[in-house]
């Protein structure tokens, strides 16, 4: 006989206030944590779904979901890859909403900067929680009638490292289970782990209840003119409605892991980064690990992965978007990378441009929006050479097509999602719960003229002024309206969790006696001549530069001169050799006028969007910059 305390029941069924009997298809309520059973409570009451399924990540779970999806159309089979589907989704829900994205706070100033007067801010959108409110009773009460309530318990980082979080999502979407379960860590481990802590509260709905009002395209419910994401930073809570595309539906992503998180590190002291890691292993066999924050569409996944252009390197991934970084007890600053897995653009990712993303996602995998070719296999603009010529296409649309036609056969923003763990360069130590030390960090953008190649801050308050005007060409990937050369600080602008001067202030306060503060620097691998073609090969040639960077770190004063923007690489100090003709000169030249118009647009921007809020040494880094290049006139 065993004591009536070790007999496990399952609740088939839990009874909310106000909704009554409410079954769970699976998952055993009674053994969940009591904040989590109270929050599930909260929304079966708010949204009322006709039951609760409770998600544990496994192979078998994927498979009942995969195929119920398969035969309902929203999911196409790839049968040239192993267990790999091609989702389409409505045409009107295809990105992500910037325009739509609120932080709520009581205080409008512990959200966005004090921006001058008439001026939009560009810097995160902010909402009170009074008029929030609003918005949100007037979409969630009862958006999931008639859908299954799907419960995600998910790790955002290795489990049971002491730099993880732990966060649970309830979504209406099948797909979004899907892909949070390649994305972060879903597991009935998460409910071991987190006992009776706080953990980060994710609602997720398409906003369609059944009888559904609009008409479903596509096999893809949503509700495009009523798309909100709304995210609470004090109570560490995210309301997304509407939208099913990944960054905003998939909250473990960008809502939790930059903006929830963003405002974690700063009350706990670390950094939540929108940021690459790599490993490098140079010829001389010494292996460091470097960060880099790039905007929208400069190559971020590609660096990530870079297959090197010299001999004697060795590239390895720790995360291609994601940083979570903290000093330890012996003032080295370690970071993970939160994610479990890869949410990549499809268009412009080929097997020259990146072929180890490429090796990542032959098995396993999502594509979103991509188009189909007749042998079963995907297809996006940068494929052309990679597929059978002639082999008929259908567009994401579903329209034949074939390559030389007009238009596109992919959608712009097209994605794939595949597991982290199949890349073929993955480190050893990427889920190494202590994290991997960083020895630098680099900022880069796409910069036509006046920026040279690379250049190393003065000091780390001089590298913080660097990252806050990070600026880069407009793209397709992102919402620039209408500018050519936009503001993107620290790469961070649409996916800042709280104000952004204060962000800066508390990238400051991380520099403290004991600390090993690592060396940042700045990138441009897009720098034009007059003719409009490339100074720089770029791709697997931009080891060269990751060469010179990583000699600075380790301690070589003889490679760098002094300039008004920091260290530039002395003459002949970046390995050129087998490029045939480069015109350093060019390439690392520092246009008096350019730097000086670009000081001063860099201020405005700052006193514009910042404010009060600016930490004064940012602009005094900045005037001494523009008095720097005034004298060389």
């Amino acid at each position: 006989m065993c004591d009536e305390e070790d007999l496990v029941y399952e609740v088939h069924e839990i009874v909310v206030q106000k909704v009554g009997k409410v079954p769970v298809a699976k998952g055993d309520f009674s053994h969940l944590p009591k904040k989590v059973k109270i929050f599930l409570a909260h929304c079966v009451q708010l949204c009322g779904p006709r039951g609760i399924y409770i998600c544990d990540g496994s192979q078998e779970e994927a498979d009942e979901i995969i195929h119920k999806l398969l035969e309902r159309g929203t999911l196409t089979r790839l049968t040239k890859y192993p267990n790999s589907y091609l989702c389409r989704t409505d045409p009107d829900d295809v990105a992500r909403v910037e325009s739509k994205t609120f932080i709520v706070t009581p205080n409008k100033y512990d959200s966005v900067p004090h921006v001058r007067e008439g001026v939009k801010g560009t810097m995160g959108c902010w909402m009170s929680p009074e008029d929030m409110k609003k918005e949100l009773d007037d979409r969630f009460p009862g958006c999931m009638a008639g859908r299954m309530m799907y419960v995600i318990p998910f790790c955002m980082g290795p489990l049971g490292s002491p730099l993880s979080k732990i966060g649970v999502q309830v979504t209406d979407s099948n797909y979004v289970l899907l892909c949070m379960r390649i994305m972060t860590r879903v597991s009935p481990k998460v409910w071991e782990l987190l006992g009776d802590q706080d953990f980060v509260k994710c609602i997720h709905s398409m906003g369609c209840p059944r009888p559904v009002q609009r008409r479903v395209k596509n096999h893809w419910p949503c509700n495009p003119e009523k798309v909100i994401i709304a995210h609470f930073p004090e109570e560490r809570k995210i309301k997304s409605f509407g939208s099913g595309y990944g960054g905003n539906s998939l909250l473990g992503k960008k809502c939790f892991a930059l903006r929830i998180a963003s405002v974690i590190a700063r009350d706990e002291g670390w950094m939540a980064e929108h940021m690459l890691i790599m490993c490098i292993t140079t010829p001389r066999k010494t292996e460091h690990f470097v960060a880099a924050a790039f905007p929208s569409a400069c190559g971020k996944t590609n660096l990530a992965m870079l297959n090197p252009g010299l001999p004697g390197f060795k590239i390895q991934c720790i995360g291609d978007d994601i940083a979570w970084m903290k000093f330890d007890e012996n003032g080295v600053l370690h970071g993970i990378n939160p994610e479990a897995g890869f949410f990549g653009v499809a268009p412009g990712t080929n097997m020259k441009t990146n072929p180890n993303a490429m090796l990542s996602f032959q098995s396993n995998s999502i594509f979103t929006n991509v188009a189909e070719t007749a042998d079963g296999g995907y297809f996006w603009e940068g494929l052309e050479d990679e597929v059978t010529p002639g082999i008929g296409i259908k567009t994401w649309l579903g329209q034949p097509w074939h390559v030389g036609c007009g238009g596109k056969a992919a959608h712009p923003n097209s994605r794939f999602t595949a597991p982290a763990s199949q890349c073929p360069i993955m480190h050893p130590r990427w889920e190494d719960p202590k994290g991997v030390p960083i020895s630098a960090i680099i900022f880069g953008g796409r910069r036509p003229t006046g920026v040279p190649l690379v250049f190393e801050a003065k000091s780390w308050a001089h590298g913080v002024m660097i990252g806050a005007c990070v600026k880069s060409e407009a793209t397709a990937a992102a919402e620039f309206q209408g500018k050519t050369i936009m503001h993107d600080p620290m790469a961070m602008r649409p996916f800042m969790g709280y104000n952004f001067g204060h962000y800066l202030q508390h990238w400051l306060d991380l520099e403290q006696p004991g600390r090993k503060m690592p060396k940042i620097f700045h990138v441009n691998w897009f720098r034009l001549d007059e003719h409009g073609k490339f100074l720089w090969p770029g791709f697997g040639e931009n080891i060269r530069v990751l060469d010179w960077i990583l000699k600075r770190v380790e301690g070589d004063n003889t490679i760098a001169v002094s300039s008004p923007v920091g260290w530039i690489p002395k003459k002949g100090s970046i390995d050129m050799s087998g490029l045939g003709n480069i015109n350093e000169d060019e390439l690392f030249s520092l246009p008096s006028h350019y730097w000086l118009d670009d000081s001063r647009e860099s201020k405005r921007f700052l006193e514009d969007q910042v404010g009060s809020d600016c930490p004064p040494i940012i602009m005094k880094l900045l005037d001494e910059q523009e008095a720097a290049f005034g004298k060389l006139q």
